[in-house]
């Protein structure tokens, strides 16, 4: 079992904590988190990307000019992709670009990310992290305090003093333990933990 320090948020160690090393320190495989990270943002795409083909193009059905005896090029419309305002040739259509990976692979790979962060030394354990109001200064200062200019953080229960003032301050994101995702913990330099939802992401990821 490895421990981790547990801090409050004047930044000053409180206790230890052990962590279940199937979870916070197990190997990390790279190339599970680079599929898992592909699979989320391609999930995440709105594939509504569309253009007109010709014959989506509003127009004339009538030839341009008769076949022969112009000199020009022959032309059977003038919603050919060649013309200007015509249709688009193999272009865009709306997709759906997600696709599938094993539950098991998601997991291990969340694991891996939360373990990823500890042999880093980036994973900070509060005690508690109580706001009495909704107050974004209060929240800035708690993280100049801890050194942390960008971090996920991690919470037991919905917490709305906090999430509210986060949520305006760039570089940080708070999340519950039900929601914790690969791509989150590593777009963040920092992962903090409240030492409550410890214990809730080692049953969730050990079940």
């Amino acid at each position: 079992m490895s421990t981790v320090e547990v801090k409050n948020i004047k930044n000053e160690k409180v206790g230890e904590v052990e962590l279940n090393d199937q979870v916070f320190n197990r190997e990390v495989k790279t190339y599970v988190l680079h599929d898992v990270v592909r699979q989320q943002r391609a999930a995440r795409r709105a594939g509504t990307a569309s253009t007109k083909t010709r014959k989506e193009v509003k127009g004339s059905g009538a030839k341009p000019w008769r076949q022969k005896g112009t000199g020009r090029a022959r032309a059977g419309t003038r919603k050919s992709p060649i013309w200007r305002g015509g249709g688009t040739a193999f272009g865009p259509k709306p997709r759906d670009y997600s696709f599938k990976l094993n539950r098991k692979v998601r997991q291990q790979a969340v694991a891996m990310a939360l373990s990823a962060r500890y042999q880093e030394g980036n994973l900070v354990v509060l005690d508690d992290f109580t706001l009495e109001a909704i107050k974004t200064k209060e929240f800035v200062s708690i993280m100049n305090v801890l050194e942390l200019n960008n971090a996920l953080i991690v919470v037991d229960a919905d917490n709305e003093e906090l999430s509210k003032s986060s949520r305006n301050v760039p570089g940080y994101k708070v999340m519950k333990t039900d929601g914790v995702n690969v791509y989150d913990i590593l777009l963040h330099e920092k992962l903090v933990v409240l030492q409550p939802a410890i214990e809730r992401l080692e049953e969730r990821f050990t079940a």
